[in-house]
């Protein structure tokens, strides 16, 4: 999958991504897919490791992990993954999609995984030592890796090896994989980095903050919003000079994290989920050339009882775009619910599927909601093939074709501890949602539960989705 004869890696646009390859009337369905797995901070003293597990339902192994590749230290905190080509390659032949690149988020090591000799079976090529980073680039605590069309992966730091806030890029060669050093030109940085997303025919590159890594890691405090350890600001990048040239203030307490593009190359505007706050913002360039975002979407908290704060926030924690940039998802942490939006209009969103699985205010929990502005009842508990699903829907992964919705369940070991402790006993799950794709809808698929309990190792977290051909979150088109 994903490949295309001659052409390079990836899809010539996004709609003949949805579409397949020429020949391939029935569109690309994903076979595989791979996830990395964290083992620390769970109490459990194994190295993390990379699933691959078979999604095909032709298959015999359908919904299991037939490969387990484990790093070789212990205490990674697997997170995030990219590739060391994709679709900004497209046109190139001498560009393919063989290495999936996977940064540590508290090791900042940076494993580059062989997933193009055997696609069911990857083996790792090379490590890059957090030394490295931080010798070359005065980096940490790496985050979003995107391959560019030059052939070289970038990767977004979220601070210095001291574990101070510092919205950092780092530059590897595409062939070596060694530290080039920083993508950045001078200037001004932002004092918090995270996740990022560039488009050159903008000549811009747009980056969103969490925290102060040394804050962040050892748990969520309320009272470090206040401090100013969280962000709040979207950061405006000239492609061309590298350099930082506009930031635009979300407010305090917002933590804007996941940042999309509109799929389609000559669109100026996307989104961005706000953690906190419980807002999507839409991004534009305006007719002067200046970047602007305006609330869209809001998610109302809820006041509670039994809970941490008097007041429970979604916790929007993951966004996506459809390929055809009709439908915006994203997933409500804490509330446990799942939206799907038809953005026809990006002004105006429209919601048209919602589904809960699993969460902080399902019945029989410890929290009582006291004051809901969206809901009547508290909603019933999540249970798929006789389990009760542990934490809420986190991280998501669309099929290129819009039909399947994958969900996993953990945000970061020690944010799990903390506001899920059970998901460290029974571990995680991937989950499946049938997507109406004509007037939208979600659905649980009841045949689809891989639950991360159940690891030979015994339960760990499974975090973000990648499949072999590409996917919504990781190719850009230029």
């Amino acid at each position: 999958a994903g490949k295309c004869g001659a052409c390079g890696p990836g899809y010539p646009s996004p709609l003949e991504a949805m579409k397949g390859n020429p020949g391939v009337p029935a569109g690309p369905r994903e076979q595989l897919l791979y996830l990395p797995c964290i083992y620390r901070g769970t109490g459990t003293g194994m190295p993390d490791f990379l699933a691959t597990v078979d999604v095909d339902p032709q298959s015999p192994r359908y919904c299991q992990v037939i490969h387990r590749l484990p790093m070789p230290y212990v205490g990674d905190e697997l997170h995030h993954s990219g590739w060391n080509a994709c679709s900004s390659c497209h046109g190139d032949p001498t560009k393919s999609r063989d290495f999936l690149i996977l940064p540590s988020l508290i090791s900042s090591r940076v494993y580059v995984v062989d997933v193009g000799t055997d696609p069911r079976a990857p083996k790792l090529h090379k490590v890059v030592e957090a030394e490295e980073l931080a010798r070359k680039a005065n980096a940490a605590f790496p985050h979003t890796s995107h391959c560019l069309g030059s052939g070289e992966i970038l990767i977004s730091c979220l601070g210095d090896p001291d574990g101070n806030g510092k919205g950092t890029f780092v530059l590897l060669d595409g062939k070596t994989f060694e530290v080039k050093g920083n993508w950045e030109k001078g200037g001004k940085i932002p004092n918090l980095g995270y996740d990022f997303w560039y488009q050159p025919r903008h000549n811009v590159l747009l980056s969103t903050e969490w925290g102060v890594p040394k804050v962040l890691a050892q748990g969520f405090d309320p009272k470090d919003v206040e401090k100013g350890h969280y962000g709040r600001h979207i950061n405006v990048w000239d492609w061309r000079e590298r350099r930082l040239v506009q930031e635009l203030d979300l407010g305090a307490g917002s933590v804007p994290l996941e940042i999309r593009f509109l799929h389609e190359p000559r669109a100026a505007q996307g989104f961005v989920g706000c953690a906190l706050s419980g807002d999507v913002r839409r991004f534009h360039r305006n007719p002067e050339g200046k970047w602007e975002a305006e609330k869209v979407i809001e998610v109302p908290s809820k006041k509670v009882q039994g809970w941490l704060l008097p007041e429970m926030p979604g916790l929007i924690t993951d966004i996506l775009i459809s390929l055809d940039d009709r439908f915006l998802y994203f997933s409500n942490w804490l509330h446990g619910d799942v939206r799907q939006y038809d953005i026809s209009d990006p002004k105006n969103p429209k919601l048209v599927g919602q589904v809960f699985l699993g969460g902080s205010i399902s019945k029989g929990g410890a929290v009582t909601v006291v004051e809901d502005r969206e809901l009547r009842d508290q909603p019933e508990p999540c249970v798929i093939q006789g389990k009760r699903i542990p934490g809420g829907p986190q991280m998501l992964q669309l099929s290129l074709d819009g039909r399947r919705l994958y969900v996993t369940t953990s945000l970061f070991s020690t944010w799990d501890r903390q506001f899920y402790p059970s998901l460290l006993t029974e571990g995680s799950v991937l989950l499946q949602l049938d997507v109406d794709t004509e007037r939208g809808g979600l659905a649980v698929n009841p045949k689809f539960l891989l639950d991360f309990g159940k690891e030979p190792g015994g339960p760990c977290l499974a975090h973000e989705m990648r499949y072999p051909g590409g996917d919504c979150t990781s190719d850009i088109w230029l």
